[in-house]
């Protein structure tokens, strides 16, 4: 909830600013203003003599139309208790009371108001100046609420820091992602800020004002959704991986088709370390929707490959022979133990598929297979056990010449026979320069030098 002491002046200078503008106007206490007047209807009907001549109505409502000074070239005639008006108002307002005043009086039975108005613009300063006058009081009238809100609300602001501090603190055991915690920390201390806004407009009586602005506020929540869809669907899966925590900062996954080191995640996007070391941007909604492989949470891996024998051999020495080679190298784990099993019956060889765990955090797998392969090749050439290529049918079309040459192969052979034999082939070493000493290289070295978005808020990072 930390906020700086202008964001905070801000927010107190709206709320006055609303209330000042929602108040109702102040009763008028001048008695002699004309706007106000000419707008008024007789409230009680004229009183004349109790015999009502045609003559007496025409003087008395003269007389009165006379005193207002409002109305010109005024002319009242009365014929058998109609009224008929003649002349010029400035308003309609005034014509309109004119024809009020003649209906109330007694004796009068119907009224012709032939009246015009004659709108006549005055260049005047009155009308602002009453404007201002009228702001002037309402500003007078406001200043107890003004006062009251800024008392108020920055109390509700510090209890509401106080009910964020508590808050985060008392979820550091339940939340690891420090980001997240302050995400519902700041939910929970929201509810005291809005009581304090609350009290004031409770105060100066503005409650459907704050229905109002809480209903335009839900619509405009509603139309930001929907144009910022992305954004919020992008946050809204960055909290939940969060909180499910598929995988850890510096783990290797594979997901949407993208293989690397996981090094952060914001509120947008998990940024990946390929092996080729490029750092990729993936969105979060699309990590949440695709299917995650994490390399790096159970250190136990299951390697694999094929061997292929000649159908002259016995399959179960061969077994015995790929056995003994895995048990004797080290990488291999012993518990889950290997397994040698016949995969398949091949055009010119029985294949036999080998299944061993190895340790994938420190064990690069590539180089472990390239070791055993080089080590079973061994293993089984000095066993006597072949391994044929595959069968292959060669179609010459117009034959093939064959020419006899006994001298030359008795020759040849007895150059093979001068060569020096040896009583076993040379032994493979567990694992040559190329190989090294099988460290997992899949996992690129982590730079400082990196760019990372948003690593305040990451939301991988430890407690």
């Amino acid at each position: 909830m930390a906020t700086s002491p202008r964001n905070l002046f801000l927010l107190v200078l709206s709320v006055c600013l609303a209330l000042f503008l929602a108040l109702p106007a102040q009763a008028q206490t001048s008695t002699d203003d004309a706007d106000t007047a000419d707008v008024l209807t007789p409230q009680a009907a004229v009183e004349v003599d109790p015999v009502n001549s045609d003559t007496d109505i025409q003087n008395r409502i003269s007389a009165i139309v006379d005193a207002t000074g409002w109305y010109q070239d005024v002319t009242i005639r009365v014929q058998e208790g109609v009224v008929f008006l003649d002349g010029v108002a400035d308003t309609d307002a005034r014509k309109e009371w004119v024809r009020q005043l003649a209906a109330k009086t007694n004796g009068v039975v119907a009224v012709v108001n032939r009246m015009i108005v004659d709108e006549t613009v005055v260049w005047s300063f009155d009308p602002a100046i009453s404007e201002i006058q009228r702001l002037v009081r309402q500003a007078v009238t406001v200043m107890p609420l003004v006062l009251l809100a800024l008392l108020v609300l920055p109390v509700a602001w510090f209890v509401a820091r106080l009910v964020f501090r508590f808050a985060a603190s008392a979820l550091t055991t339940r939340i690891q992602s420090p980001f997240l915690r302050k995400v519902v920390a700041r939910a929970v201390a929201f509810p005291v800020l809005l009581l304090g806004i609350y009290i004031v407009l409770q105060v100066a009586g503005l409650t459907q004002l704050a229905i109002s602005l809480v209903g335009g506020a839900g619509v405009l929540g509603i139309v930001i959704g929907f144009a910022f869809r992305d954004i919020a669907e992008n946050f809204l899966s960055s909290l939940i991986l969060s909180v499910r925590r598929p995988f850890r900062r510096d783990d290797y996954v594979e997901v949407a088709g993208i293989a690397g080191t996981v090094r952060s995640m914001n509120t947008r996007s998990t940024i990946i370390r390929s092996v080729e070391g490029n750092l990729i941007h993936v969105p979060n909604s699309i990590i949440f929707k695709s299917v995650i492989e994490n390399f790096t949470s159970s250190p136990e891996r299951r390697g694999e490959f094929v061997v292929g024998i000649g159908y002259d051999a016995v399959v179960a020495q061969a077994q015995e022979v790929i056995m003994n080679g895995l048990r004797s190298h080290g990488a291999v784990l012993a518990d889950p133990a290997p397994m040698v099993l016949v995969d398949e019956l091949g055009a010119s060889t029985i294949n036999i598929k080998t299944y061993y765990w190895f340790d994938g955090l420190e064990i690069s797998a590539i180089k472990l297979k390239s070791a055993l392969l080089r080590m079973v090749k061994s293993d089984l050439t000095a066993a006597g056990i072949s391994m044929p290529d595959e069968a292959r049918e060669v179609i010459f079309p117009e034959g093939v010449q064959v020419q006899t040459q006994v001298e030359h192969i008795d020759n040849s052979a007895a150059s093979v026979a001068a060569l020096p034999k040896s009583d076993k082939p040379p032994v493979e070493p567990a694992q040559t320069s190329a190989e090294a000493d099988l460290k997992n290289d899949l996992l690129p070295p982590q730079s400082e030098d990196d760019r990372l978005e948003e690593d305040a808020n990451d939301l991988l990072a430890a407690r």
